[in-house]
């Protein structure tokens, strides 16, 4: 009776052990660095300015009317329950692909509408040909639409975009993509604490 247990008792915990949740991507983002400006004006370079820390990455832009505020919204929502739940060392980076218009001050009066908190928070914008590159890094795509005219002769337009928010691990390695619109923020913080572990 006693092995039978021991036995029973061994292949729950191997199968505990084998179940653990693994995350689908394992892209190491280490391998180029990317000069870029932060809301503040400075120059910073990806990955560095990430170093070291598990980062929930969103893809926006500010005249955005729907996605990228939604987007940014969740990342923030997910940022306070870390902090409810007493889980600390997370950053949120939030890059734009609309470096024409998105300058640092911008940046920065988007997240301060927000209330982004600038400790865990950074905004970062750049030159359209180093942006693009870290685009396609991620995968993310952003196209120009609608581009028009407005009575006054200023350039209007709109943009079509992948619709993302992606997990980076504290080795800067990209980790798991999700709709940053809609995402399921129990999840995103489900898998923060995987890498935690």
């Amino acid at each position: 009776m006693n092995k039978l247990l021991l036995t029973t008792l061994s292949a729950i915990l191997l199968l505990s052990i084998s179940c653990k949740q693994e995350l689908p991507l394992d892209k190491d983002l280490t391998k180029k660095s990317y000069n870029l400006i932060n809301q503040e004006g400075e120059a910073v370079v990806f990955p560095d300015i990430i170093k070291g820390n598990i980062t929930v990455m969103g893809f926006i832009f500010t005249h955005c009317p729907d996605i990228c505020p939604m987007t940014t919204h969740n990342m923030y929502l997910t940022e306070k329950k870390l902090k409810e739940d007493e889980i600390g060392d997370v950053k949120f980076v939030a890059i734009s692909f609309d470096p024409d218009r998105d300058t640092p001050e911008v940046l920065k009066k988007f997240a301060e509408v927000r209330e982004l908190d600038f400790k865990s928070w950074t905004l970062l914008t750049g030159e359209i040909s180093t942006v693009n590159e870290l685009l396609k890094r991620f995968d993310v795509k952003a196209i120009k639409t609608d581009e028009t005219t407005d009575a006054e002769g200023n350039y209007e337009y709109s943009m079509m975009h992948t619709d993302r928010i992606s997990l980076i691990d504290a080795d800067g390695r990209l980790r798991k993509n999700y709709k940053g619109s809609t995402i399921n923020i129990e999840e995103l913080i489900k898998d923060i604490k995987t890498l935690k572990d």
